[in-house]
């Protein structure tokens, strides 16, 4: 891809009963490609699945650098790793909200984010799009979702390549392939000439998984 020139990877992730993201809706990334990304890699892993979440689901992203740190509360080489991609992907794509080092609580909690980051962002409190600093946080953070608040994990949803495509786990469901299915066909639609402004519509997939 050419305009961000990375292929990575993203979850569209459905919680049911939530108010976090939108309406229980969060995108997270990368769980599935580059398992140690560097600054410029998690900068565009960034700005690739905002534009992901702002293309299905037709809302802002306000996209969450995750680390153990909040705004300087601790240090560490991978601290640091995070806090330069927040300003490169911020140069990258300087009309999308994109904040951190945010802890996941500061990210997603109001009270929590003006206690620890302050009043006025865009994004801590009201983050829709998860950046883990590696996939090993990515792909445990998604399948901790999944199983534990009973969550429907569209994905991984490939990234990056010049024509929509999507993954399938070894253990997906049927169900799983749907919604793939489904993702893929949406996000085909809004590169295609005929201007469909298809969007997901979430409540169908609680229906249909009973959830």
């Amino acid at each position: 891809n050419d305009r961000v020139g990375i292929v990575t990877s993203a979850f569209l992730m459905a919680v049911p009963d939530c108010t976090y993201g939108e309406e229980g809706v969060l995108c997270y990334a990368d769980c599935g490609v580059i398992p140690d990304p560097t600054s410029a890699q998690l900068a565009r892993i960034a700005v690739s699945s905002a534009q992901f979440f702002q293309d299905v689901m037709d809302k802002p992203a306000r996209v969450a650098m995750l680390s153990f740190s909040t705004q300087g509360s601790a240090e560490g080489t991978s601290v640091d790793k995070v806090r330069a991609a927040v300003e490169l992907a911020k140069d990258l794509k300087k009309d999308f909200f994109i904040e951190g080092e945010l802890q996941l609580d500061a990210a997603l909690v109001p009270e929590v984010a003006a206690m620890k980051f302050g009043e006025g962002s865009d994004v801590a409190g009201k983050a829709n799009v998860l950046v883990f600093p590696t996939l090993d946080a990515g792909n445990i953070g998604y399948k901790l979702t999944e199983r534990l608040a009973q969550a429907r994990a569209i994905g991984p949803i490939i990234l990056g390549t010049i024509q929509p495509c999507s993954d399938l786990s070894r253990g997906c469901s049927v169900e799983d392939i749907v919604d793939c299915t489904a993702l893929t066909v949406v996000r085909a639609q809004k590169r295609s000439s005929t201007g469909f402004n298809t969007v997901i519509n979430f409540d169908k997939y609680y229906a249909y998984s009973g959830l």
